[in-house]
């Protein structure tokens, strides 16, 4: 699918007529990171979708002329031809949620955000998760860094794939798109629509008291921890997130609490 910047988007679509679903990827992932997530969503009666831009099979073009990447949602939205849709976003995907849903919260019905830091820029906040990361943890090897000790001790068919999947997420050309908004806690705040929080009890970058922080800006938004995973629960621990999420979609279906 082309985007601004002569950039070209990799998506999938499950199809069908139910409440679209829009999964926004890590950064050490893809639009490829959803395997266990497809059939579940698809069983669920929901049209589950994902994609990338700057990773796996997709063209990242022009920085110079690539719109936000919240731009390149809402042209995706626009060209499957979505209406209202549920929005997750997990580890890096969930500042890109975050910036959409500033934007554009009356196209949403509900957001999920899953072991991210949110892209959160208040000082405070950037000194505590800087803590969280301290020398040489940048130079620690990725499954380590994102995968829980459970997930590599106890999933050797998971671990094995993963990484495959890591190592063919960035394509040569990758860069980093803008934001439309700087996310603040007072951003935040500004928020009305339905939020669940989704995090590892092992995670690195997003442990659970993070998220429960975050929730502290977020109207009614609650913190779901998942049993031994790490950064990627939606991987690490596949049926317990999707439990989760399955069930928040179903609580906040079109037409449901009074949201139209």
């Amino acid at each position: 699918m082309p985007v601004a910047g002569g950039g070209s988007l990799w998506c999938w679509d499950t199809g069908g007529s139910g409440e679209p679903v829009v999964l926004l990827h890590p950064g050490s992932g893809s639009g490829e990171s959803w395997p266990y997530q497809q059939p579940v969503l698809a069983a669920a009666g929901h049209r589950g979708i994902g994609y990338s831009r700057g990773a796996y099979r997709s063209i990242a073009g022009s920085k110079a002329e690539a719109d936000t990447a919240s731009g390149d949602l809402d042209t995706l939205a626009d060209r499957l031809g979505l209406d209202r849709f549920h929005l997750s976003g997990s580890a890096a995907g969930g500042p890109l949620a975050i910036d959409y849903a500033l934007a554009h919260e009356d196209r949403l019905l509900s957001l999920t955000v899953s072991g991210s830091i949110m892209g959160v820029q208040d000082a405070a906040y950037l000194e505590l998760t800087e803590a969280l990361q301290p020398d040489p943890f940048g130079d620690l090897p990725v499954a380590v860094k994102e995968l829980g000790p459970s997930c590599r001790a106890g999933d050797l068919d998971g671990v094995d794939a993963w990484p495959a999947v890591n190592a063919r997420a960035r394509t040569a050309d990758a860069f980093a798109q803008s934001l439309a908004h700087t996310i603040t806690w007072a951003a935040l705040e500004t928020l009305t629509l339905p939020v669940r929080l989704i995090t590892g009890d092992g995670d690195l970058y997003s442990p659970p008291s993070l998220m429960r922080l975050n929730a502290q800006h977020l109207r009614g938004a609650r913190t779901h921890v998942v049993d031994e995973a790490g950064h990627n629960p939606h991987w690490e621990q596949p049926a317990a997130w999707n439990r989760l999420l399955v069930t928040f979609l179903k609580k906040h279906a079109l037409g449901k609490h009074g949201r139209r």
